[in-house]
């Protein structure tokens, strides 16, 4: 089997996932060791307007509707940009300004490590 890559959280995205409740916050672990061994989530959707390679896993449980946003496609890392609860049907603006602002830092900080 393939190194798995590590996980890097960005801003509160790890207080966000371990503020789930149990079950989904144990589905999106499993999801993202899958991603972390190079596997796809059983279900994600692209999510390129946040950042070019950016995949939202989506999750439905009976206490609600969670999203982890994340970007594998680095070499050295998979990053989780946002964890929440959808409230609506959409995402909100405010949940993808988040990610995009940290998806700009992830970036950025990579250009800045040589």
């Amino acid at each position: 089997m393939e190194h798995e890559k590590e996980i890097r959280w960005v801003g509160s995205a790890y207080a966000d996932l371990a503020s789930f409740p149990d079950e989904p916050r144990r589905d999106a672990g499993f999801q993202l060791s899958k991603v972390q061994a190079g596997l796809e989530p059983e279900d994600w959707k692209p999510l390129d307007l946040v950042g070019a390679g950016t995949r939202e896993v989506r999750i439905r449980d009976a206490s609600g509707i969670f999203r982890v946003m994340y970007v594998a496609k680095f070499e050295e890392a998979v990053y989780i940009l946002h964890c929440f609860q959808k409230k609506t049907q959409a995402t909100s603006q405010r949940d993808k300004d988040i990610a995009t602002a940290r998806y700009r830092a992830v970036v950025n900080a990579r250009k800045a490590t040589p």
